[in-house]
């Protein structure tokens, strides 16, 4: 019969000096880790032999210390299977009070972070995965077998000197490669040296808050708009200043009114988040040349500006900029699928060598492996070819999502930001809860976003994110159905 492998311990350090017997150190450690929950019910111990090999002493202070463990209930020892902590303290785990500190009154020196001022971490309607799920690209219609090809490719060639640590700023031919796009596609001034990959926007968002803000900085954030942002904002100890947005975009001159002094600014010019209007030019350069008078910094969040309709793709803020003063934000997530956690920021040449320390803390370098595939993905043309094709597929089911919501919900609603992206906005009387719209509809398969979970400040308005990237046009029809009776309209 083959033998179990052993268990894992926790850390003890046994000290001979101490006039307490070893086999008190052992029982002490074992108990304690089983108390703080670092040993959890029903988890395998290490044998009593290897244990004492590992600690380095004989074997009979381990099995008396744990006998007595036994004893008390602590651990079950089963012939031929080997020593467990007693399923018994799972009820124990179970029982003991959770801390949901929001308040301030966490024990000194664990938190600096004002997390009452951060909203849940999940909400009802986020749990379900049902049509017009937005910022969800249309992954039946990813060449899915293309990418399996490059990735098993990549990963036979992938040269050694890669299997060990990398370079903070990624791969550099990625870099390469995401230069050259920015610069034909979003006329984003840069070279390779101004790019660093990052897992997504959040990371990028995160590290430029740290890099371009102190603690007390206030910085201008557009209402309504991207709660991720406006987490990655107060986690750097900065302080968001609402700024409302209109049909061009953030009022530039509302923003000066509330805080002239302001170190930043976090817009989405190209498709205001959730709004989806566009920045208009005059609005563009008000905001660059605030920048510039204040010495202020532009954080330019561009998360999916190639889709538009009727109209080429807005050049982004960055291409304006002659000042050096963007910090320019991009993923593959809408474009390609989240999972493949793929996404860059550009930065001020002269800024570089802060944004590349700030990496290195907090994961020193993205994994090579996806990055070597996207490479090729867009050097061989797919990324482009599968850009174009999603642009008319996107571009069909916003036409058909359109005109089944005007067909069934007449003006009973009003439809905004249908011009570009991968999701529109429809106001909803003010009678009516959008959060309570959007429970409803979850129950039914529809997944929808409660505008006023878009609101930072009081006062928001009522309406829903529908999202068309993943619902395929033989679908809208009937779930705009399921919405209109969830709506109850």
């Amino acid at each position: 019969m083959k033998r179990a492998p052993d268990g894992l311990g926790p850390i003890i350090a046994l000290d001979r000096r101490r006039a307490a017997p070893l086999y008190a150190q052992v029982y002490a450690g074992y108990r304690s880790a089983i108390l703080d929950g670092r040993l959890r019910p029903g988890q395998r111990l290490p044998s009593t032999r290897s244990l004492a090999r590992d600690l380095g002493i004989s074997r009979i202070p381990v099995v008396t210390a744990f006998q007595q463990l036994v004893a008390e209930g602590y651990i079950d020892g089963r012939i031929g299977a080997g020593t467990f902590v007693s399923p018994a303290f799972a009820a124990d785990v179970e029982r003991a009070p959770r801390s949901h500190d929001t308040t301030g009154t966490a024990p000194p020196g664990r938190r600096r972070i004002p997390m009452g001022r951060l909203p849940p971490e999940t909400e009802p309607w986020l749990d379900h995965w049902g049509a017009f799920r937005v910022g969800q690209p249309a992954l039946e219609l990813f060449p899915a077998e293309i990418w399996a090809r490059l990735v098993a490719r990549c990963a036979r060639r992938l040269p050694r000197r890669q299997m060990s640590y990398g370079d903070p700023m990624g791969f550099l031919p990625l870099r390469e490669a995401i230069a050259d796009v920015l610069r034909t596609l979003r006329s984003v001034r840069c070279t390779a040296d101004q790019i660093m990959i990052v897992s997504g926007s959040q990371q990028a968002l995160s590290i430029a808050a740290r890099v371009l803000l102190a603690p007390g900085d206030a910085v201008w954030i557009e209402e309504p708009g991207f709660g991720g942002a406006r987490d990655a904002l107060t986690l750097a100890g900065a302080r968001p200043i609402r700024v409302p947005v209109d049909a061009d975009g953030l009022d530039v001159a509302a923003g000066i009114a509330r805080s002239p002094r302001a170190r930043a600014a976090y817009v989405t010019p190209s498709h205001q988040y959730p709004l989806g209007v566009i920045m208009s030019a005059p609005r563009r350069l008000d905001l660059l040349a605030w920048a510039r008078r204040r010495g202020a910094w532009l954080i330019e969040d561009d998360y999916d500006s190639e889709h538009h309709y009727g109209h080429q793709p807005i050049a982004s803020l960055h291409g304006l900029d002659t000042d050096q003063r963007v910090v320019y934000v991009g993923t593959f997530s809408k474009q390609l699928f989240p999972a493949v956690r793929i996404g860059y920021l550009v930065m001020p040449p002269d800024l570089t060598p802060w944004f590349r320390r700030i990496r290195q803390t907090m994961d020193n370098f993205p994994t090579p492996l996806y990055q070597r595939a996207l490479n090729e993905f867009i050097r061989e043309g797919h990324f482009i070819r599968h850009l174009r094709r999603m642009r008319g597929v996107y571009g069909e089911r916003r036409r058909v999502l359109v005109s089944a919501i005007e067909r069934q919900l007449g003006d009973q609603v009003r439809i905004i930001g249908d011009h570009a992206g991968m999701h529109v906005v429809i106001t909803l009387p003010p009678e009516i809860g959008d959060r309570d719209v959007a429970v409803r509809a979850a129950a039914r398969g529809i997944s929808v976003i409660p505008l006023s979970s878009c609101y930072a400040g009081p006062r928001p308005a009522s309406g829903l994110l529908l999202g068309y990237g993943a619902t395929p046009t033989s679908q809208i029809p009937h779930a705009v159905a399921e919405l209109r009776r969830a709506i109850g309209v």
